[in-house]
């Protein structure tokens, strides 16, 4: 399959969020540890430029969660390739994502760390595909919401390629 990448978000405007949420959650946090969970591999572009305009004290884990392979569309299936390195008993803790489309891996997800038992347990996403829900999520930090196209860059893959692009793209079929 041979793809062309149209631009949807310009690295210019993924900055100049990430900048605002980073804000917004050193308000809410504010006198606070938090403890961020990046979902692997997609978050980590996020959750590191995020983390840079957090102002209060973090620390980073990371978790591997798999539903879609080498495919565009979600398999269904979630497996866990990697889990968490310390327990989040007690933590303040705010699971950072790429993107949120069905739902359903973020539920499971979210299920998982709440019996863990933290302080409290938020969810930020870069990227948000209401349109394509079928589980609900609660999201508390939404950078953009996005229509229904299967994108990449910015950590998004297709088959683990472009995810070093700066920008959000659409991926088009030729």
């Amino acid at each position: 399959m041979a793809e062309n990448i149209k631009v949807l978000i310009s690295e210019e405007e993924i900055s100049k969020k990430i900048k605002e949420l980073g804000e917004e959650i050193s308000k809410e946090y504010a006198g606070k540890t938090l403890h961020l969970i990046c979902v692997l591999k997609g978050g980590v572009f996020f959750m590191t430029e995020l983390s840079k305009h957090i102002t209060i004290p973090v620390t980073i884990d990371f978790m591997s969660v798999s539903s879609y392979g080498d495919s565009t569309v979600s398999s269904g299936r979630v497996r866990i390739l990697k889990d968490l390195d310390e327990s989040i008993d007690g933590r303040d803790v705010l699971v950072v994502e790429d993107i949120i489309d069905s739902g359903r891996t973020l539920a499971y997800l979210l299920d998982l760390l709440k019996n863990r038992q933290p302080n409290s347990l938020k969810l930020c996403t870069l990227l948000d595909k209401p349109s394509r829900r079928e589980v609900d999520v609660n999201v508390d930090y939404t950078g953009f919401q996005i229509p229904d196209d299967f994108v990449v860059g910015y950590g998004l893959d297709y088959a683990q390629i472009y995810r070093n692009l700066p920008y959000i793209g659409v991926v088009q079929s030729e």
